[in-house]
């Protein structure tokens, strides 16, 4: 009877040391990151629709540089405070998310 018992406990025991072992898996990550091709512009040149949504969105803003690309976005290098950022929009003043 005891070996009953044990060989029952070995091989329960031996299962379960099985079943917890868990399979190794590789995840690769794969980036891809899309450049637009901004040139810089003179802050004159911003469109007035820009600059009033600007103001209006943040009245603290300083704006230090703009770019523009091929299909009339643009992309605004702003100082709010001590934060530095860049903001992106079309020429009709509607901010685009990027």
């Amino acid at each position: 009877m005891k070996n009953l018992f044990l060989s029952a406990a070995i091989i329960l025991g031996g299962l379960t040391a099985f079943a917890s072992t868990s399979p190794i898996t590789n995840t690769i990550v794969k980036t891809v990151s899309i450049q637009d091709e901004y040139t810089e512009i003179k802050l004159e040149e911003v469109p007035a629709a820009i600059t009033d949504a600007l103001k209006k969105a943040y009245p603290d803003a300083v704006l230090s540089k703009a770019y523009k690309n091929a299909n009339s976005q643009y992309k605004l290098d702003v100082t709010v405070g001590d934060k530095v950022g860049s903001l992106f929009a079309n020429a009709d003043g509607s901010w685009i998310k990027k």
